[in-house]
């Protein structure tokens, strides 16, 4: 019979009850985690001159050729900014009627990637594993290779007079993250933008704005 002290058995069931407890403190601050991503904070810059008399109006999206070019990608930018230009007042141009105002939109990301070899987040060797020998017990150490991408985003509006074609407001929203930005994530870039229309203000501020799905 093997003295307690001894014994390997209990440290292994002791070293497995450690790791799940682990297991589902990682899993709560996860959970903890998808619920703060149900903000979206960006900074936000506005210019222009819109009149104090002149209520939103209608509009129509107005593309550049090189936006024509890549229609697919366009639609998509412009429907993020549908809901912003709702409420910021803004309808859409009945068919066949001529808008007040043009609105030009636009969307980019840049990827960066981040490999910090040197960087003290990153290890080398096992975690948990046991060690056989004269010796008996666990032997821990911590592995992690970490590797990320960063993504900067931002989109930008324009709104022109039709008539005149002078420009009127002009916004900008940007922001970074871990993962590139989905159509709720624009959508909220896009209010952000338009969030004091049709005053300016501040250049940058920050504006927070919580969609009614987290971002992706």
């Amino acid at each position: 019979m093997k003295h307690p002290s001894t014994d390997p058995a209990p440290r292994r069931r002791l070293l497995r009850a450690g790791l799940a407890l682990t297991t589902l403190a990682l899993a709560a601050a996860a959970l903890g985690g998808c619920a703060a991503l149900r903000s979206v904070a960006s900074d936000v810059s506005t210019f222009g001159d819109w009149p104090a008399d002149r209520k939103p109006g209608s509009y129509a999206f107005d593309r550049l050729p090189s936006q024509q070019a890549r229609a697919a990608e366009t639609e998509r930018i412009e429907n993020a900014a549908r809901a912003a230009l709702a409420k910021a007042g803004f309808v859409p141009a009945a068919a066949g009627r001529q808008p007040d105002v043009l609105v030009q939109v636009g969307a980019r990301v840049t990827r960066t990637d981040i490999y910090p070899w040197a960087d003290p987040l990153w290890w080398r060797g096992g975690f948990g594993y046991w060690r056989h020998g004269p010796w008996m017990g666990p032997s821990w150490s911590l592995s992690m290779r970490y590797d990320a991408s960063r993504y900067e985003r931002e989109v930008a509006l324009l709104i022109r007079d039709r008539a005149s074609g002078k420009p009127l407001f002009e916004a900008r929203a940007s922001n970074e993250g871990g993962t590139a930005a989905g159509d709720d994530t624009l959508a909220a870039m896009f209010e952000a933008a338009l969030m004091d229309f049709p005053r300016t203000g501040v250049n940058p501020r920050r504006v927070v704005v919580t969609p009614d799905e987290a971002p992706r």
